[in-house]
């Protein structure tokens, strides 16, 4: 379904009576990229509007069309093309612009993640701590190797609640096919900080070991990140050195 576009929240965003140095490109010189929204980003590369629609407008719409920016980002040149109603949206130039800058991005968070070979539970603490630690669900990440236990691929799951996150055994072993994964990591996290595995962890982690044997995808690990207590100061549990995945 289309999406005609709209004013956001805060209204029409009428660019000539915005402040000189708060446009999009001004205030990338002046306060740096991390600064601006995401509307003001994609505004960059749009860089006009369509009638009736200043460029923010455009930006924004087309956001929310998407429904996330991440969203936006997995589609091809003509899906951004017809996100928007005929004569509402963007044309060819600035869809192959879009679809050109989101691959790019992607290409290079691939380029950086390959770096990383995760052989011990720490190794795979210290690159996903930062983002899991502050986390208030339950999230669950999978972490696809090659057989060096080079990192292929990462990609979040699923999320739960407090205290309990579910998946089921296509949202593991698909990705780990597509990408044809030799070795896989599970990884959550404890929102508690209690990082000592529940019934339902330990059941899990039995029942993804088993499936992984029959479909010869090794299951290297299943790390639980939480934060140091008294009775466990690491900060995090590992099934495989816990002897848990034999």
């Amino acid at each position: 379904m289309h999406e005609r576009p709209e004013p956001t929240s805060s209204g029409n965003i009428r660019l000539k009576d915005m402040p000189a140095d708060m446009l999009p490109r001004e205030k990338l010189s002046k306060l740096g990229r991390v600064a601006l929204t995401d509307e003001e980003l994609l505004a960059l590369l749009l860089r006009t509007g369509v009638q009736g629609c200043n460029v923010l407008e455009l930006a924004a719409s087309l956001k929310r069309a998407a429904g996330s920016l991440a969203a936006l980002g997995s589609m091809e040149a003509d899906e951004l093309e017809n996100l928007l109603p005929k004569g509402m949206g963007i044309g060819n130039a600035k869809a192959a612009t879009l679809a050109a800058v989101f691959e790019l991005g992607q290409r290079a968070a691939r380029e950086s993640l390959q770096r990383h070979s995760l052989n011990t539970a720490e190794d795979v603490y210290n690159l996903l701590v930062g983002e899991l630690r502050y986390e208030q669900q339950e999230v669950m990440i999978l972490l696809l190797l090659d057989t060096r236990g080079m990192l292929i691929r990462r990609e979040r799951i699923a999320a739960g609640t407090l205290t309990r996150v579910l998946i089921h055994p296509r949202n593991v072993f698909g990705p780990a096919m597509k990408y044809n994964a030799a070795r896989i990591i599970l990884v959550h996290n404890h929102p508690s900080g209690n990082s000592k595995p529940s019934k339902a962890d330990e059941e899990l982690t039995r029942a993804l070991k088993a499936a992984a044997d029959v479909m010869c995808i090794r299951l290297q690990d299943h790390v639980i990140i939480g934060a140091p207590c008294p009775d466990r100061p690491q900060p995090y549990y590992s099934f495989a050195e816990e002897g848990k995945l034999l």
